[in-house]
């Protein structure tokens, strides 16, 4: 099979479009051709930490395609199913947070394949409402936000949500999530096109990260929840704009992993600070029934051939994308 294989260095010049085995479906396993899968962020911090060393990996942690094997004890799926991956890997019940999620495309191989052999508990039924690029892209980024969002944020209809830098997947996901819920939503971006098309996509207003954040209309005052993947960058910032008492939610740390700040600023104002990641199957099933609920499309940035992976993550190291990229398999 044709597949995009990680080996021999770190970063994307590890990267090479090659052929390899199609993987069996082993007991309670199936085995799925990809029809499309989506690229993440997570993907260049794997490829990034890698050495010479290392076994050669598939990445890639988002997938939808078709069951073709179905293994031994598997009696939930069976050939010809429409298919989408759930990517976390071991954690079944939500209230069971392990201490590092195991993911789809590291350490196991991922889906920039033509095929991928799966636990049946990670393989769940296509949203019908979704095409297959679409369903390619929406599991990891998705399934962060709704976690963020829900579980850990509790967002509320009639909140107001911060998402600052907004553009990358779960960003984007948090947005339109958001505001399905009845929230209300401010974005921040450098970019003026990104505030633009978030603007257009339902956010109720959209400010220059770098500008004076004071501007938040009134209307929309106090902030309830800060949606935080950047971390030390922007961090100094929440303080000007959470009300007291509110909460915010950590999924990343773009600009790096060290804060300091005042501590009095947070026990003072009651401030909540919560740390998320990934999801749990439980959750994944609640996503994809919330998405098909409100009938959300991802925003689908563009779309790649398997073999113009490379470009495709050049896209996203650069910061251009807006929403998720996909990438075309059959």
């Amino acid at each position: 099979m044709s597949a995009i294989i990680h080996s021999g260095h770190s970063g994307l010049e590890g990267l090479q479009y090659s052929t390899c085995a199609v993987p069996e479906a082993e007991p309670g396993h199936v085995l799925v051709k990809l029809h499309s899968a989506g690229l993440n962020h997570r993907d260049l911090f794997i490829m990034s930490d890698r050495t010479p060393q290392d076994t050669p990996l598939i990445p890639g942690s988002d997938g939808a395609g078709i069951v073709v094997e179905v293994g031994e004890g598997v009696q939930h799926l069976s050939v010809g199913d429409q298919v989408i991956i759930h990517p976390t890997l071991g954690w079944e019940h939500t209230a069971d947070v392990p201490v590092v999620p195991g993911i789809v495309g590291g350490p196991s191989d991922g889906t920039l394949a033509q095929y991928t052999a799966l636990p049946a508990g990670n393989v769940l039924p296509k949203p019908a409402h979704l095409s297959w690029i679409e369903a390619g892209v929406l599991s990891l980024s998705a399934l962060t936000a709704y976690r963020a969002l829900f579980t850990r944020g509790g967002l509320k209809s009639g909140e107001h949500i911060l998402i600052p830098g907004i553009g990358g997947g779960v960003a984007t996901y948090a947005l339109l999530m958001a505001a399905a819920a009845g929230a209300k939503v401010t974005v921040t971006s450098r970019s003026e096109a990104k505030r633009a098309e978030a603007l257009r996509l339902g956010a109720d207003q959209a400010l220059d990260s770098h500008a004076d954040w004071s501007n938040i209309k009134s209307d929309l005052d106090p902030v309830d929840i800060v949606l935080d993947s950047i971390g030390q960058a922007m961090f100094s910032k929440y303080e000007s704009v959470i009300r007291p008492g509110g909460r915010i939610v950590m999924f990343g740390a773009s600009s790096g992993d060290d804060l300091h700040l005042p501590i009095r600023s947070i026990f003072f104002p009651q401030i909540s600070l919560i740390g998320t990641s990934m999801g749990s199957r439980e959750e994944f099933v609640q996503m994809l029934e919330w998405v098909e609920k409100y009938q959300i499309h991802p925003v689908v940035d563009s779309i790649y051939s398997l073999q113009n992976t490379s470009q495709a993550f050049e896209r996203i190291e650069k910061g251009e994308q807006f929403g998720n990229i996909a990438i075309q398999i059959d």
